[in-house]
């Protein structure tokens, strides 16, 4: 039995002192008001540390010097243990708008390490692209990018063999609506992002499935005047759409704390999902970097704690890892510790169906947890019941 003792327990919806979690065979047993270990038991004294689930990111490139896109073990296995230091016990590893043969590398490779232990957990893949808008590209790769068409996601999909969970389009582009329909009729979550499209598309994207925007103000059309009339964006669709999730990265650099403040404001703790969009500098102390692979990817500035293009005309990519979100959201949001907590777990543990599972600490769900004190500095995680750091 593993037990972990004198912390205080984020739960659900709720913060409890003075109570100890068990957990046996991977999984939680219960959280006690009082527990006398036994001989054999395995005791974590948390010494009034927050006891937490597991931070889940979805929408990750890399970290430590990798990216997924490398399309290797090594890049795989570094960037997620990277990761996995600073919380993250599940991870979506993320691709970006590239060559064919790049992207379905990196499938083949993500089928590998998924069946190495010792790590975070490897939900799928998050396909980011190419479906993209030319205008909200950001720093995606314009060369790549192209509309939906059948006969190039399906070949995808059956090389990919079931290892995608995730995949970010423009529902604007022709094609999109039958694309979005063939994702949610075959059990993957579509994700508008990188959008340039009207209040229409969105609502398009919603009765075909979509339940989710990427990265909220980051490559996504706002309101603006059309002959004349003004015309919603994506992005006041993805608030007024109650149960439409918003990923917001939440590094302190890509949205100040006054907006996230106003997103908070519209759409609820509920329906908010952390993550990282983290590239292969999170973790390092460096000034320049490369978005994508090592093969094809752009070079990049790191610099104000975000990343750059080049030419500095648009973000690449954060170099925050998850307790950085946490921190940010707490610290200089304002937002309370659990609700703050859940953004990062259960809330996108929700947003792919596995809520029943894991991002939070109940019985019968995975005991994926971590120990971190009142700075968000993580000193303990366990994956499934195993300490790995």
């Amino acid at each position: 039995m593993l037990v972990i003792q004198n912390g205080r327990i984020i739960a659900g919806t709720r913060l409890l002192d003075g109570h100890t979690l068990l957990a046996e065979d991977g999984v939680v047993k219960e959280i006690a008001c009082s527990y006398s270990p036994a001989p054999g038991d395995e005791v974590i004294n948390a010494e009034g540390r927050y006891v937490s689930p597991g931070f889940i990111d979805l929408h990750q490139h890399g970290g430590g010097g990798h990216d997924y896109m490398d399309g290797t073990a090594e890049a795989f296995w570094g960037a997620a243990m990277t990761h996995l230091a600073h919380g993250t016990c599940a991870i979506t590893p993320t691709t970006s708008a590239c060559l064919d043969e790049e992207l379905i590398e990196c499938i083949s490779c993500f089928e590998e390490v998924r069946q190495m232990q010792g790590g975070p957990r490897l939900l799928g893949m998050h396909l980011e692209g190419p479906y993209f808008s030319m205008e909200m590209r950001g720093a995606q790769d314009p060369r790549f990018l192209t509309p939906p068409a059948a006969e190039h996601y399906l070949h995808i999909l059956e090389l990919a063999r079931g290892n995608v969970l995730r995949w970010s389009y423009a529902p604007e582009l022709e094609g999109a609506d039958a694309f979005c329909r063939y994702l949610t009729e075959h059990g993957i979550y579509p994700v508008i992002g990188h959008s340039d499209g009207y209040y229409e598309d969105v609502l398009t994207a919603y009765d075909s499935g979509c339940r989710a925007a990427c990265h909220l103000y980051s490559g996504m059309s706002t309101i603006r005047r059309h002959q004349g009339m003004r015309r919603l964006g994506v992005i006041e669709a993805a608030l007024l759409l109650d149960d439409m999730m918003v990923e917001l990265i939440c590094d302190g650099v890509h949205l100040p704390p006054e907006l996230i403040r106003l997103v908070l404001k519209t759409k609820g703790a509920e329906h908010i999902v952390l993550v990282t969009d983290a590239m292969r500098a999170a973790g390092q102390d460096t000034d320049k970097s490369v978005l994508g692979s090592l093969k094809n990817g752009q070079h990049v500035l790191v610099e104000d704690g975000v990343a750059k293009l080049a030419d500095r005309s648009a973000f690449a990519g954060s170099v925050a890892t998850a307790d950085r979100l946490v921190r940010v959201m707490h610290k200089q949001v304002g937002v309370d510790i659990v609700s703050a907590v859940r953004m990062l777990s259960y809330n996108p543990a929700k947003s792919v169906g596995l809520h029943t599972k894991m991002g939070t600490l109940a019985p019968g769900c995975h005991a994926d947890i971590i120990l971190f004190d009142e700075d968000i500095n993580v000193s303990s995680v366990i994956v499934g019941g195993k300490i790995l750091s």
